[in-house]
Order: C-alpha cells, then structure tokens, then sequence
C-alpha cells in the first residue's frame, strides 16, 4: 500500500532525513518510533507532500505520488491526524466532519455516516457545538473521525495520544485497534510511547537524528532496545 524508497528532506543546510526507506501493507499498522525532533513529524509531512522530498520516492497503492500536492494524495487515499489535531476551532463538530468528506462527490457527501458515531458517541452530542469549546480528548476523537470520513486506504497518526487524557488514550487505542482488524486500511502510528504503539502494531521502526536505527515486527525487536532510543 505505502512504499518509500530512499528519501532525504532538508531545512536550509539541515539534513532532516536521511535515507529513510519503509513499507506498508493493507491491514498492517506500522509503529514510527522516536523521540521530539528526530524527523517523525517531518517524515510524515513528506507523505503527504506538505513538505517536499529532496530525493528518494513515494509510492502510494502502485503509483508514484512523489510529486502530487497533498489535496491529489487525499483524493488518492491518504489521511491525516496530524500533531496538534488542527481541527477548525470556529467551525461547528458538524462542519468540521464535513471537511473530510470534501474530497466526495456531492450525492455522497450529504451525511454523515453513522459508523464515525458509533466510534465516538460524543461527538453526535455535540454536532452543534464549536471546535474550539471541545476538550483536547473530544478534540483528539473529532480530528480521527473527520480523517475517516475521507474513507482512506492509508491513514496516518501523528502523536494521537499526546496531551490526551487517559481515559480518551484507551478510546483512541481502542478506535486503531478496530481499524487494524477490520483490514480494509494501512495505519502508520506515530508515537513516543512504545507501550501504547506495541499493543497496536505488527512492524515498528525507530528514527534518529533523521535516520532508521531499528526496524522489524514484534518478534524482532526488542522493547529494552527500542526504549533505549526514546529516552531522554
């Protein structure tokens, strides 16, 4: 579903990743691993051509989509959650969910289906309410709902759990593990909590100043090891 082959991104002089290299496939979810400011957000940035690419290819579902603008990666099948979740704080919970359904024809893009309600009862109590008066959690939920209702083929987590509650923690990590076992989507989890990412994920891979320092599924890596290179 998501090959990337060799990639290196710059800011100014700074080598922000260097050769980074991974796949993915359709049902498996994929740990991206790392401590603050070794490239995560930066990497993922890249496969959503909000920053560009120096070098190296992305290849999304057998297409080469290295140079597509990320609103042709979304209609391609790629959505976001990003760090921060971004939601539009003036706009109403409804309006906000309608924005990732943007990318549908019109007929298609006339409700709100059901299933992102069943995942997070909240937010159809709250359809009126403005982004901005929701809680960091609710904030969190509503920004994972808006992303599947693009229907992606991939979709990418940016630190969902960060500044969340714990009790909203388990409904994310909840959410992420019925997507991963419905089977129809890629998942690429960004974290920097090994707990959370190795209940949820089949492969992990750990970056450092820019690079992959470690990669493989659960029976190869080792949680000392990779714990190690989220340390502080």
């Amino acid at each position: 579903m998501l090959s990337v082959n060799q990639i290196n991104q710059y800011y100014g002089s700074s080598h922000t990743l260097r050769g980074v290299s991974l796949s993915l496939e359709k049902g498996q979810c994929l740990a991206l691993l790392g401590r603050n400011g070794v490239g995560k957000t930066t990497l993922l940035k890249c496969l959503m051509g909000v920053l560009p690419v120096a070098s190296g290819e992305v290849r999304f579902d057998g297409t080469n989509i290295t140079r597509l603008k990320p609103h042709e990666r979304a209609r391609a099948g790629i959505a976001y959650v990003p760090q921060g979740r971004e939601i539009f704080a003036r706009l109403t919970v409804e309006e906000n969910l309608r924005m990732g359904m943007a990318i549908k024809p019109g007929r298609q893009a006339a409700t709100i289906r059901e299933d992102v309600f069943e995942l997070f009862p909240v937010l159809k109590e709250m359809l009126q309410r403005r982004g901005g008066d929701l809680s960091g959690g609710q904030q969190q939920q509503l920004a994972i709902a808006r992303a599947l209702l693009a229907d992606p083929k991939l979709i990418i987590f940016d630190e969902p759990t960060e500044g969340i509650q714990p009790s909203i923690i388990k409904d994310i990590e909840r959410v992420i593990r019925l997507l991963r076992q419905r089977g129809d989507m890629a998942i690429l989890l960004c974290e920097q909590y090994f707990d959370f990412a190795h209940a949820l994920a089949d492969k992990f891979m750990v970056l450092s100043r820019g690079e992959v320092v470690a990669c493989g599924d659960h029976a190869q890596m080792d949680g000392e090891d990779v714990k190690r290179h989220l340390a502080v």
